[in-house]
């Protein structure tokens, strides 16, 4: 059997090349010889989620927290698939724990901004989006998004100020 490390990153490089498949192959065959391996479980998730399976990545992820509840990858991969199923608050909740972990995570900032948004918080979210951009100002997901934001407010404002 190839050692774990070496299966790891074959499973990485096969994810990258999209034969998401193959990955989950490799990672099952990680996982049947070290069931509490938290990189094969994590990264099985994402493979998973890539593939639209979002329940069962969530499910892994699960099991990553059982193991390590302060796993900010497993957090915020779970956090991501709840705002994929539109379960806004319970992935907030997410990315909530994961900043109390490192309250300096862009993205955990810049995905809490993105339920924020979808709950149509949007003075909130765009908070959220300029604090993950004084962190990392380079961090595309928060720039995009804080414009996007910046953009839907005034546009609010421009429609209250037409009403009144």
């Amino acid at each position: 059997m190839p050692k774990i490390n070496t299966m790891l990153t074959q499973a990485y490089e096969l994810c990258e090349d999209g034969n998401y498949l193959d990955a989950l192959n490799l990672y099952d065959l990680v996982l049947q010889q070290e069931p509490k391996n938290l990189s094969a479980l994590i990264d099985k998730g994402v493979t998973l989620q890539n593939l639209g399976k979002v329940k069962k990545s969530i499910q892994l992820y699960d099991k990553a927290l059982q193991i390590d509840p302060k796993n900010l990858d497993a957090l915020l991969n779970k956090g991501s698939s709840l705002h994929t199923l539109g379960f806004y608050e319970k992935a907030i909740d997410c990315y909530d724990q994961a900043l109390k972990i490192d309250k300096k995570s862009a993205m955990a900032l810049a995905y809490k901004g993105l339920s924020l948004g979808e709950m149509g918080d949007l003075s909130n979210a765009l908070k959220h989006f300029k604090k993950a951009l004084s962190i990392d100002a380079n961090y595309d997901l928060a720039s995009i998004s804080k414009e996007i934001a910046q953009d839907l407010l005034k546009s609010i404002k421009n429609k209250q100020s037409k009403i009144q």
